[in-house]
């Protein structure tokens, strides 16, 4: 890719949350072909190489991901066939032909004991299949060789498919109580946000030829600032809907511990991820949690 081209840019993944947001955040910055997995079922080698030889492009942003968290316990093959394989495969073409790779990670890959929000400097210790999956593909990508950028996010929520946000909607409406965990900290992020800074950086990175020269790449925390738990979010949720409609019936919501909700995967209790880095190499500066929310 030579400076003022426009770059052909792959998404794999269009129609998860992440994806489906890059397709118009990265529909600007170059020519853009976008797949979801009947496309290209990223489980299978041989059509992510197929698809790439044909398409050539010069930014691969993965997208794609198993992200049913209990389900990989008993899955832990595919899990790591999708999480893993797939992104060392990708990154492994990348090298060869010289394109950028972008890639979404996840704050599971930490164990969630420190106090503080993690960095990227932290060493990861995941305590599920799901988050060790993750690592092993943000791993496999670093030892490619390729050049690349890892995001790590969590609390991922949108308008559109399975996330925390939609689901207590929907139970605010049926149930007359939800019961929700109050002893996991971490920080909401809107899809559309990470999308949205994804679209940033790689704006600067395309359009600037001294940034491109400095050691920007690796891995960088993705997520809104600010702290809250699951309960916490619920209530927000509840909230804005009382003020969009103050005569309707919602759920009483009632925080319970971690361990009164026993899940197949465990899950760390702090989920803070800390954005430094990526203000002080890009200028960029999360939004606070409750600011995307608000809009919705």
């Amino acid at each position: 890719m030579t400076k003022g081209q426009r770059p052909k840019i792959l998404i794999f993944g269009k129609n998860g949350q992440i994806g489906f947001e890059l397709c118009r955040s990265l529909s600007y910055l170059g020519n853009l072909t976008a797949l979801g997995s009947v496309e290209c079922d990223i489980a299978d080698p041989h059509r992510i190489i197929d698809t790439l030889d044909h398409i050539k492009p010069d930014i691969i942003v993965n997208a794609a991901a198993y992200t049913a968290v209990d389900k990989a316990e008993s899955e832990c093959e595919l899990a790591f066939k999708i999480n893993a394989d797939a992104p060392w495969i990708t990154a492994e073409w990348a090298s060869k032909y010289k394109a950028l790779m972008v890639h979404f990670s996840t704050d599971y890959v930490f164990d969630g004991t420190k106090e503080t929000p993690y960095t990227e400097e932290d060493k990861p210790a995941p305590l599920n299949v799901y988050g060790e999956s993750k690592l092993a593909g943000d791993i496999n990508i670093q030892n490619s060789g390729c050049d690349h950028f890892i995001f790590r996010t969590g609390w991922i929520y949108g308008t559109r498919g399975k996330n925390f946000y939609l689901t207590i909607q929907k139970l605010l409406r049926e149930k007359e109580e939800i019961r929700v965990v109050n002893d996991q900290y971490g920080a909401p992020t809107r899809c559309r946000t990470i999308a949205g800074i994804t679209a940033l950086v790689l704006m600067q990175y395309i359009s600037n030829r001294e940034l491109e020269n400095k050691d920007v790449l690796g891995v960088y925390n993705l997520t809104n600032s600010g702290k809250t738990t699951w309960y916490g979010f619920a209530k927000a949720i509840r909230e804005k809907k009382r003020l969009e409609n103050k005569s309707l019936k919602l759920a009483d919501i009632i925080p319970i511990s971690s361990k009164e909700y026993p899940a197949p995967a465990r899950r760390p209790e702090n989920s803070l991820l800390s954005c430094e880095k990526l203000q002080k190499v890009f200028g960029i500066k999360t939004p606070g949690w409750k600011e995307p929310f608000s809009s919705l």
